[in-house]
């Protein structure tokens, strides 16, 4: 990532009146003086000759390896990521998933949604897509 001193990335809380984020996430995030945005497709848990990983967790490390070389393609790391969203196969994913997302993130919080869908292959146990702004 180019260090830019116009660029700013600030959490917004909006306090009393709007239900408190859990410890892993933030309501909300300005960006203020972005130059680019990149919109990053759905990333999947597959190694480079397009197989998926074995297990969740080792999906979830193929995810954040892919997500941090794409990032790196555009000259952006994951403290560009502004928002995310993971896509699960099943509910009971989203425990392992937040705490790959926190520690992929370096456990800079940002928005994010968890949604429970069907996907389309079997294997493939969770997919995840962010904006990053540089």
């Amino acid at each position: 990532m180019t260090a830019d001193p116009q660029l700013e990335i600030l959490p917004r809380d909006p306090g009393p009146g709007v239900y408190a984020p859990t410890g892993d996430y933030v309501h909300a995030m300005e960006v203020r003086g972005a130059q680019r945005l990149l919109f990053v497709s759905g990333t999947m848990g597959l190694d480079p000759t397009g197989a998926a990983g074995a297990t969740l967790d080792e999906q979830l490390g193929l995810i954040w390896s892919n997500l941090t070389a794409i990032l790196a393609s555009a000259d952006m790391t994951v403290d560009n990521v502004v928002r995310l969203t993971s896509y699960l196969r099943d509910a009971s994913y989203a425990e392992a998933n937040a705490a790959a997302r926190v520690a992929g993130l370096g456990g800079r919080l940002i928005p994010t949604t968890a949604i429970v869908v069907q996907t389309l292959v079997s294997d493939w146990l969770v997919e995840i897509e962010v904006i990053a702004a540089g």
